[in-house]
């Protein structure tokens, strides 16, 4: 049984074979949008895609892992719903846990107000986007839905920035 089926009604068989001719047929596509398209959760659709492409951190570690995020300097930040896509750039606060949340404040555009126990999986992806490599850590809730997701940010030529994909490999080793 996947993680995913642990924590939201186990998807089709039919839709998940669907789920995986769509990655067949596009490895590098949207995952949320592959998700939506066959009526399954997003963790379904990424826990479908090749194991070296996802490494799976238990939700108990998201504090260590954010502070270890906190160090990385300006990173991508993306929360992607069915009615937005938001991208914000900016450095990840460190946080506290207060009044059921974790929150982060500082000197950046990021901050509010986490609900870190609705966090049930964490996973580093690294794989194709546009024909790209991506590099992202993405938390999600109970029903296999992405919370956010921290990216490695890429440099005016569009390419990964060197410095955050040796911290995103050392995340591999020390936290999956």
């Amino acid at each position: 049984m996947s993680l995913a089926e642990t924590l939201a009604p186990p998807a089709p068989a039919e839709a998940m074979e669907k789920v995986r001719a769509a990655l067949a047929a596009k490895p590098d596509g949207v995952i949320e949008a592959v998700a939506r398209e066959h009526g399954v959760s997003t963790l379904a659709v990424l826990e479908a895609t090749p194991d070296d492409q996802r490494r799976f951190i238990a939700a108990e570690r998201f504090e260590a892992l954010w502070q270890e995020l906190a160090t990385w300097g300006t990173v991508l930040f993306i929360v992607h719903t069915p009615d937005i896509v938001l991208e914000c750039e900016g450095s990840l606060p460190v946080g506290s846990f207060g009044h059921g949340y974790y929150n982060i404040h500082g000197d950046s555009p990021i901050g509010g107000h986490i609900k870190a126990g609705n966090c049930k999986a964490i996973y580093l992806v690294d794989r194709a986007f546009h024909g790209r490599r991506s590099c992202s850590v993405q938390f999600f809730n109970g029903a296999g839905e992405a919370m956010f997701k921290v990216f490695v940010r890429r440099d005016e030529a569009r390419e990964l920035l060197p410095d955050q994909v040796a911290r995103f490999e050392a995340l591999k080793r020390d936290f999956a």
